[in-house]
């Protein structure tokens, strides 16, 4: 008797129907499974058998073929051990399942060898998609049915046990579908620049980041508070919207790191260890699995020491800083992970880390500071947008009271006016940040004044800017007009922007 189950696998992000076909026909007892499984899936004939003898469910004498389809899709995991055992009993005859109920549900989750429901990767991805694939229903292991819960319209049966799935198929002892209690509710904003003392050009480039979405770039001496700035980055942005929320937990939840019953409600902060390899930043692997940009989407990626990350890994984000996507090839198939982080880097100007400080002396020579500096290329470079000197604070700054525009209100307010104005000139545009912004709605936005126009051609020729520099300089002074309220790019707007693109002046070298 053939019976096909219904079940799915992720792919990046992009989920993929499967059918779990059971033949059981005559013939010597045996256990095959095809369909381009992996060796978890092949592993899972032992699993599934152990556990439906423990349930005490006994298996005919037949010979058992499980096919996975599409054949040429690979699937990897355990999620299919619901669905194969669920067909092997009800070509047993051991359960009925009626026609309808069959294509209006999704199976998935893995067994153990007493027969209880385990929980599996990638449940919140499915769910979104279980719509799509035309289901109604989704039964899944009960600690995954919280998250597959916070769908909407979805009937989530939460099974703790296989035999508590058999007796609710057979009506004998009906489970009640799983309703999300989560209150989903952007997280609210903890830290602020308060408690920062100086850096005011820094906090003032934290706040055109937060309120364009730009790159930046600290360079200063150790303990000047370039990580403190960093770590106050996402707090300044503005909160997240729920799709913002469903599109970073869907990564999160195929990775395994969606916390029970929770969607990733606050912008996610990743600061990954300079020793990392290019898969753990980009993603990768023979099957592959998102990396830290990726676990960064809609947040905020910070490189600290940003010199001592291997100059290979710190090329392979030029392609994702600029499309907010990577694309992963392998020998079979391609798959893509969103990418839209804010990178955020520090570094120290040289290796004794003083070079340029008006405190203490630097001791490094001039080939120590240019071999240090090696490792960030031009083209890296280019590609952020604020680069910002960072010097050590003196006594008189630590003591001193903070100034009314460093409270938290205030600078939240000012980044929320410029965020509204940009979501207003972007409102029948996939656009949304200033530093997104394509040729077509540079040309038609950054509108300057005659002064303004001057003073660009006139850094273009000094800084030696390429196009795309010259791109991100109106874009930044496209923001800092925003931040004043201004329609209109005037000549302080691009004088500032300027300051922030000068990072041969704040390196002392030429890029």
């Amino acid at each position: 008797m053939l019976t096909k189950i219904a079940s799915a696998t992720t792919l990046g992000i992009e989920t993929y129907p499967v059918d779990v076909e059971v033949d059981l026909s005559f013939g010597m007892l045996q256990f095959n499974i095809v369909g381009l499984p992996d060796a978890a899936i092949r592993e899972s004939k032992q699993r599934i058998v152990t556990s439906l003898k423990y349930c005490g469910f006994k298996l005919p004498e037949r010979k058992i073929t499980v096919n996975l389809a599409p054949a040429d899709l690979k699937k990897e995991g355990t999620m299919f051990d619901l669905p194969i055992a669920v067909g092997i009993l009800h070509g047993a005859g051991i359960i009925e399942l009626a026609t309808q109920f069959l294509q209006e549900t999704l199976f998935l989750g893995e067994l153990s060898l007493d027969g209880t429901i385990r929980s599996v990767k990638g449940i919140l991805p499915i769910a979104f998609d279980a719509h799509t694939l035309h289901k109604k229903r989704i039964i899944v292991a009960q600690e995954n049915a919280p998250e597959a819960a916070l769908i909407q319209g979805l009937e989530v049966i939460g099974v703790q046990h296989l035999t508590d799935l058999v007796l609710h198929i057979r009506g004998e002892k009906p489970i009640t579908p799983t309703i999300s209690s989560a209150h989903i509710q952007a997280a609210t904003q903890q830290i602020s620049l308060h408690d920062i003392k100086g850096q005011h050009q820094a906090k003032r480039a934290l706040q055109i980041a937060a309120a364009g979405h730009h790159n930046i770039l600290f360079v200063g001496s150790p303990g000047s508070g370039k990580t403190m700035l960093a770590q106050r980055l996402p707090h300044l942005m503005p909160a997240m919207s729920f799709n913002e929320m469903l599109e970073t937990s869907k990564i999160y939840s195929i990775c395994g790191k969606l916390e029970h019953e929770k969607l990733v409600t606050q912008r996610p902060f990743r600061a990954p260890h300079h020793t990392i390899s290019e898969p753990g930043l980009v993603g990768g692997g023979s099957f592959p699995q998102p990396g830290e940009i990726s676990l960064a989407h809609h947040g905020v990626l910070f490189l600290d020491e940003l010199t001592e990350f291997k100059r290979t890994t710190l090329e392979v984000l030029r392609q994702p800083l600029e499309s907010r996507t990577i694309h992963i090839t392998r020998a079979q198939h391609t798959m893509s992970f969103p990418a839209s982080f804010l990178l955020i880097a520090a570094l120290n100007p040289c290796p004794c880390g003083f070079f340029g400080d008006k405190q203490r002396n630097c001791i490094c020579s001039e080939q120590q500071v240019k071999k240090y500096l090696e490792k960030l290329s031009g083209p890296l470079l280019d590609r952020i947008d604020l680069q910002v000197p960072v010097q050590a604070v003196p006594f008189e700054a630590i003591t001193q009271a903070p100034e009314a525009q460093d409270t938290a209100d205030a600078i939240s307010e000012k980044i929320q006016r410029a965020v509204a104005r940009q979501q207003q000139r972007f409102e029948n545009s996939s656009c949304r940040w200033n530093s997104h912004m394509t040729v077509e709605l540079i040309e038609k936005h950054c509108t300057m004044t005659e002064k303004s126009q001057i003073l660009v051609k006139q850094a273009f020729a000094h800084l030696h800017l390429s196009m795309r520099g010259y791109h991100k300089l109106l874009k930044l002074a496209r923001t800092i007009a925003d931040l004043e309220e201004s329609e209109i790019i005037e000549h302080t707007h691009i004088q500032e922007a300027v300051l922030y693109r000068s990072i041969d002046k704040v390196l002392g070298r030429n890029i």
